[in-house]
């Protein structure tokens, strides 16, 4: 039999332990149910789902949770008090996802924060933590790659592409995201 060509993928195995791999199964039993089907207004209801499953939420009646978003591994993401996570948002959080107070993620966006080595056949995962800053704003569909740190009172523009590090106290956006001009504090 001849030898067979490399192909991507080849002799990959799951990073993740049979423990792990059950609670993911019953987090998302949870998530596709009670978390999903709670009314709109039980934020802290999700937030109090999410605690169960290991995530750091300190203060679970005062963070903002939709029903719709969808988040992978409750124990690696922390909501510090006031953070919104918004309708559809996907947090693909292979490695740790915080939000700091007051941060908001808006409808559709993405947080991803595992990729793949592409330079080896076994692709192996490579998770990097994403961190979004305290009264960070990130609009729709906006794209967060792994690794990525978004600096306090940033706003990021609607479908914006975000793979690196954005400072505090700027508006930003693009594909990709580039820093646009510096913001000013809000006014009361």
């Amino acid at each position: 039999m001849p030898k067979e060509d490399p192909y991507l993928g080849q002799g990959c195995t799951s990073p993740y332990s049979a423990g792990e791999v059950a609670l993911r199964m019953c987090w998302a039993v949870v998530q596709s149910t009670l978390f999903r089907w709670s009314p709109r207004p039980w934020h802290g209801l999700r937030a109090r789902l999410l605690r169960l499953f290991g995530a750091d939420i300190p203060e679970p009646g005062r963070v903002v949770v939709f029903p719709s978003a969808s988040i992978v591994f409750p124990q690696k993401l922390s909501l510090a008090p006031r953070s919104m996570i918004g309708p559809n948002v996907a947090i693909y959080n292979l490695a740790p996802v915080s939000l700091g107070r007051g941060a908001n993620v808006s409808q559709n966006c993405h947080l991803c924060a595992g990729t793949h080595d592409h330079s080896r056949w076994s692709m192996p995962l490579v998770a990097k933590p994403i961190v979004v800053g305290e009264n960070a704003w990130l609009g729709a569909d906006v794209f967060v790659g792994p690794g990525v740190s978004i600096g306090e009172l940033c706003v990021v523009g609607a479908r914006s592409v975000v793979v690196k590090d954005l400072p505090a106290r700027t508006v930003c956006a693009g594909n990709p995201c580039r820093v646009l001009k510096d913001r000013t504090p809000p006014s009361a």
